[in-house]
């Protein structure tokens, strides 16, 4: 059997990594009926979205009297929303309508890029519109002050500015990483927990710390979110009518409803993948 030193190790995972032009995705549905039926379900979900954010955007662009901070965040939130689902469906549905699973090296490394980048431009969005909603009930005097036209536009560019670098460093570091354990992952788009699957090298523990980092940040827009609200329910005791207490709950109730669902669903997928990722993770260690 032939010795192969550690340069020669290396620049065969290298060109295991080099010869992979393609992922299999994993299929929705194995019969034909039922990828006919997700791609249908898939359609709905997709133009009720368009339909839904299209309106909101229309209905800012044009109504001169929703020019104000919170409707100016809505719209963006709306636009980060559109971007995410036309990342991932669009690709989903061409697959359950064509009975495939393929997509291309570039293709995953580009839907991978633009996930993290909307994902994190909504929890950002969704954090500063939990400011707004502060400021306007606890601090109703300074609102137009610490909200003005120039405030906002800075808020916004900070939050696509810092998704965009987040979502750069991710797609950089992971898909830099040699690969040797095939070419299909265990989800219907492309994600990093799949991906590093499929990682022969310990340059994967570098991509585990930016998700630690990302993680962080995420936790403390949570707690910032939740240490806000407690003091707007303080607020909102403290007015002394109960119409008054209505139109400040009503204000804050469809921002509370989004990010309920948002950091439900978040929780999820982000458990789900932690249990993964520590059980490949412990087979690594087993194997070594």
């Amino acid at each position: 059997m032939p010795f192969l030193t550690f340069h020669d190790a290396q620049s065969e995972e290298m060109s295991n990594s080099s010869s992979i032009s393609h992922f299999l995705l994993l299929a929705l549905a194995e019969t034909r009926q039922l990828q006919l039926l997700h791609f249908c379900l898939l359609l709905g979900i997709s133009l009720a979205a368009l339909l839904g954010n299209g309106l909101i955007i229309s209905a800012r662009a044009c109504g001169h009297h929703l020019h104000t901070p919170m409707f100016f965040f809505l719209l963006n939130l709306a636009l980060s929303d559109l971007g995410s689902i036309c990342t991932t469906v669009p690709k989903a549905m061409h697959n359950s309508l064509w009975d495939t699973s393929t997509i291309s090296y570039t293709g995953c490394a580009v839907q991978h890029f633009y996930i993290m980048f909307f994902i994190s431009a909504e929890l950002s969005l969704l954090t500063i519109m939990c400011y707004d909603r502060y400021v306007s009930i606890c601090k109703p005097l300074h609102y137009g002050t610490l909200l003005g036209s120039r405030a906002c536009a800075h808020m916004a560019a900070a939050a696509w500015a810092s998704a965009f670098l987040n979502a750069l460093l991710h797609t950089a570091n992971t898909f830099s990483l040699p690969l040797c354990h095939g070419n299909a992952l265990g989800q219907f788009f492309c994600e990093i927990p799949q991906i590093l699957k499929l990682s022969c090298s310990k340059s994967y523990l570098m991509e585990l710390g930016l998700i630690a980092v990302s993680a962080c940040l995420s936790f403390g827009c949570f707690v910032f979110i939740v240490f806000s609200y407690v003091q707007i329910f303080r607020a909102m005791l403290r007015i002394p009518s109960e119409q008054g207490r209505h139109k400040a709950f009503s204000t804050c109730l469809p921002h509370l409803a989004v990010v309920s669902l948002f950091i439900s669903t978040g929780l999820f997928a982000y458990l789900k993948q932690s249990l993964e990722t520590d059980d490949w993770m412990l087979s690594e260690t087993l194997n070594c």
